[in-house]
């Protein structure tokens, strides 16, 4: 690689690449860049190249950009734009979505894996000659915030200026950090191409491909726009991060970062949460009154005082836009709704203005949404009724647009973690908060997440789907690897961070015992419990709250009466369903390689001291103050 020279530019690159442009590459002395702009650049074969650095007039030229070729159109309200998908590029595109794999490596069952040399051989045939007639951008970015041990450089290059936009609201600019790197080649690449296009959205999507060549730490993508499936930096790169933490002794996590902010107290206590789609998560991360560092990735070390700390990898948000609303989502809701630099996709346009399912606001009957010109009851080719907006319409948009955001969002030496949160959809079984009884217990927590399915999901309702620290979506290595990493990553701190299980759905009735606001109660108990300042009850399952605490935080958080009857319906132990769960779990994981020898301890151990709990109060579900003696 050292010996990559201007030389060995093809004529196609040589042409293409204007004398300022080439200089900006050259600047960086780095070789693997010119080699990966060569290629890539002779094997796409675009009409120009553009090298963008992080200057503000080179940025803008890209958000014009995306407005010139109609990737995006503006909308009434100052700097808000619309972007639209194909109708059947809506999301992340799990089939096509593949891990290159050498031959003899084995991944779990759930990963989608290809023979590296198969899947190499495709996508290349597929994008020869994909970006003809188009204008591909070469741009820089960092994973995480500048001049930080914890960050990763990352080079995209894509023929989409959406995409690019999209880049500059949710990553910080990154071509001086390639500078620092003095020539290595320790960064994450990734090369998009839209393909061809009609009217202004991917056509071929059958040939679409999104694989992640991990020997390279690369992703190649093509044929799709859903920012998904095209921009790297997010979902991509997560996975790229977690193959190169779990082999370099940190963690990269499907998680958010937020600060708790206790009422009285003069102190913030900052948290990490994985909870899989549809149980919390932005909710839990945007609760009224704390603070946002991070709502989806991140990076998490040790520090030199024994200490984990995590960076946000992002400094923007790319939310699912359903549902919110003034009321539910207040400080959101008043950024989608006020001037600034956003785009939304999806969604359905009237009059120039955005509209979105669950938006709290009168549906409007026609408009023009993912689907075209669109009317009240327009069906697609399959007959279904096409919704106003699609339901995983997103915004994109900077973090510091939250009247909420954490300063310690750009903190180079990233912040304390105190605490970590895990959370699923559970209707009857999960109590509403509970802390581990250690960290190994915790990380055992996190890899029996599940996620129970809705009215609002495909398929039948209340199946559980595991989701082991609500990663496995993004798995590229062995699950046991991976729970093992964990394991040793907490028994290596000095001060560990306290991990807590929550279960905002549990239902009496069939209703949830719960209402949304009642998750602040949780977490801020959660935040006294890491300064030691509630008593628990020691259970089978974990710490559970002292009823007279949960009381009194409701009465001043909320200004609500918690009952005790509610406390001890909703704290109760049920055996029998618990025993299930670990049913669940001992033949998911049974199929699995390599699970660490701890998992199989704990599961046992727990499975064990639920019957002798049950024998011994003779009893299938058992009341909180049982245990309180």
């Amino acid at each position: 690689m050292k010996d990559f020279n201007l030389d060995n530019l093809t004529e196609t690159t040589k042409t293409l690449l204007s004398e300022e442009d080439l200089q900006k590459l050259v600047a960086l002395k780095n070789p693997k860049v010119l080699k990966i702009v060569n290629e890539f650049v002779d094997l796409c074969k675009p009409a120009k190249v553009k090298v963008i650095i992080d200057n503000p007039k080179e940025i803008e030229y890209v958000r014009q950009g995306a407005l010139r070729e109609g990737e995006e159109e503006k909308l009434t309200k100052e700097g808000h734009t619309i972007h639209y998908d194909g109708y059947y590029d809506q999301a992340r595109d799990v089939g096509n979505t593949a891990v290159l794999i050498r031959k003899g490596t084995k991944l779990s069952k759930v990963i989608n894996t290809k023979s590296r040399e198969e899947g190499l051989n495709e996508i290349f045939q597929i994008m020869d000659g994909v970006m003809r007639g188009k204008e591909v951008l070469v741009r820089f970015f960092c994973l995480g915030p500048t001049n930080s041990h914890f960050s990763i450089c990352a080079l995209q290059l894509t023929d989409s200026f959406y995409v690019a936009h999209s880049e500059d609201l949710l990553y910080r600019t990154g071509y001086e950090e390639f500078k620092r790197l003095k020539g290595s080649e320790d960064f994450f690449y990734f090369i998009h191409s839209a393909g061809p296009l009609e009217k202004n959205v991917s056509k071929n999507i059958d040939d679409r491909r999104i694989y992640i060549d991990l020997k390279e730490s690369r992703v190649l993508s093509v044929n799709n726009q859903y920012a998904g499936n095209s921009i790297g930096l997010k979902k991509l790169a997560l996975r790229l991060g977690i193959y190169k933490a779990n082999h370099e002794n940190w963690l990269t996590e499907h998680m958010f970062i937020m600060g708790v902010k206790p009422e009285g107290k003069n102190r913030i206590t900052y948290f990490t949460g994985a909870y899989p789609s549809a149980c919390g998560k932005t909710s839990t991360a945007m609760i009224p009154g704390q603070q946002i560092v991070g709502d989806d990735i991140a990076y998490i070390r040790e520090d030199n005082e024994g200490y984990a700390r995590a960076v946000n990898i992002e400094s923007g948000i790319f939310g699912i836009i359903r549902d919110v609303n003034e009321i539910d989502d207040p400080l959101i809701f008043k950024a989608l709704t006020s001037p600034r630099e956003l785009i939304f996709s999806n969604v359905l346009i009237k009059d120039g203005k955005p509209f979105w399912l669950g938006d709290g606001r009168e549906p409007f009957k026609s408009g023009i949404n993912h689907s075209g010109e669109w009317f009240e009851g327009k069906k697609d080719k399959g007959g279904n009724k096409i919704p106003l907006a699609h339901p995983n319409a997103r915004y994109t948009m900077r973090i510091k647009e939250l009247e909420n955001w954490d300063p310690a969002l750009n903190d180079p030496g990233g912040i304390r973690v105190s605490g970590i949160l895990y959370g699923g959809r559970d209707s009857d079984t999960s109590v509403p908060i509970l802390e581990s009884l250690n960290w190994e217990h915790g990380v055992f927590y996190g890899a029996i997440i599940e996620s129970e399915s809705t009215s609002a999901t495909l398929g039948k309702v209340g199946i559980r789907k595991p989701s082991p620290m609500a990663n496995l979506d993004f798995m590229v290595i062995p699950l046991g690897l991976y729970l093992d990493n964990h394991r040793k990553f907490g028994n290596r701190l000095i001060h560990c961070p306290k991990i807590f299980a929550t279960n905002y759905f549990l239902k009496k009735d069939g209703k949830y015992c719960n209402g949304m606001l009642d998750k602040k109660v949780w977490v801020l108990w959660a935040e006294g419990r890491t300064h030691g300042e509630f008593k628990t009850i020691k259970t089978p399952i974990g710490f559970i709250p002292k009823y007279e605490d949960l009381k009194k935080l409701f009465r001043t958080i909320l200004n609500q009466n918690y009952k005790e009857e509610d406390y001890n319906y909703q704290f109760s132990i049920r055996v029998s369903k618990w025993l299930e769960k670990y049913e669940r779990m001992e033949k998911m994981y049974w199929e699995e390689i390599q699970i660490p020898k701890f998992f199989w301890r704990l599961l046992k151990s727990q499975k064990k001291e639920i019957l002798e709990t049950k024998q011994k109060f003779n009893l299938n579900i058992i009341p909180p103050d049982y245990f309180s003696n």
